[in-house]
């Protein structure tokens, strides 16, 4: 049944002096860029995350620690911490820290939930959801970016977190059920694939709707009674494949 609401001494020792003071410069450039990241950081959470009706605790501290810049590409990074969607390439961004947040507290998350996300990107949002909960499974259709998420998550120790190649709309059947489910593109309409693989008492947050005209859907699940909740107005990249043919993920 479905319901619906609503980031100088000796000229022959001068070559070896000048390669130590430019190996203690770039090394004090490094320290000093990490450390305005995490002061950056600190600064995003503080100004576009609370206050805003982020009240989750889990998801404010898994945004403070979850190194944005490092899954934003190099000549794009300056716009880390700023509220914005970054493009990633292939036509693909990484959506903005506080829907980031709002998609990720609407899960309601547990310690011991499976998840899945549908549309890896640059692997933020998986970072995010590996901080929170006990496992997660990520599906890229766009190959290069699955790679690359996956060698960026394994870097960082995200051993939680499972990266596979394919087409996010009809979820992975083998894995299900599915505590929570999370869709970082838009299709017109919920898939339904989606909706089997949801668990009972599992919730799953998805943008719906045209480009240009889509809401942020919380889906319950409740035995056979499937219930929806509009959120928020958003824009994501759209499902343009929905029978798999072609691609469907987005941002993340």
């Amino acid at each position: 049944m479905w319901t619906r609401r609503k980031p100088a001494v000796l000229r022959a020792a001068l070559p070896a002096v000048i390669a130590a003071a430019i190996a203690f410069a770039a090394a004090s450039c490094e320290r000093d860029k990490i450390v305005n990241y995490g002061e950056a950081r600190k600064r995003m959470v503080e100004r576009e995350i609370l206050g805003r009706g982020i009240e989750d605790q889990r998801v404010i501290n898994a945004l403070l620690k979850v190194p944005r810049h490092l899954f934003i590409p190099e000549e794009h990074m300056h716009y880390s911490y700023y509220n914005l969607p970054v493009p990633i390439g292939y036509g693909q961004t990484i959506s903005s820290p506080f829907i980031v947040a709002l998609m990720t507290q609407e899960l309601e998350l547990k310690s011991t939930d499976r998840v899945l996300e549908v549309g890896t990107g640059s692997g933020y949002q998986a970072a995010i959801l590996a901080e929170i909960a006990g496992e997660v499974y990520t599906v890229e259709i766009i190959e290069p970016l699955a790679k690359n998420a996956e060698k960026r998550l394994r870097e960082l120790k995200y051993d939680n977190v499972v990266v596979v190649l394919g087409n996010g709309f009809w979820g992975l059947p083998d894995e299900a059920p599915f505590d929570k489910i999370i869709v970082t593109c838009a299709p017109e309409e919920i898939p339904e694939p989606l909706i089997e693989q949801l668990g009972d008492h599992g919730i799953m947050i998805i943008p719906v709707g045209p480009t240009g005209f889509q809401y942020l859907i919380k889906v319950r699940r409740e035995g056979d009674d499937i219930t929806t909740e509009e959120v928020t107005p958003v824009s994501f990249v759209p499902l343009t494949g929905e029978h798999g043919d072609a691609q469907d993920e987005g941002q993340d």
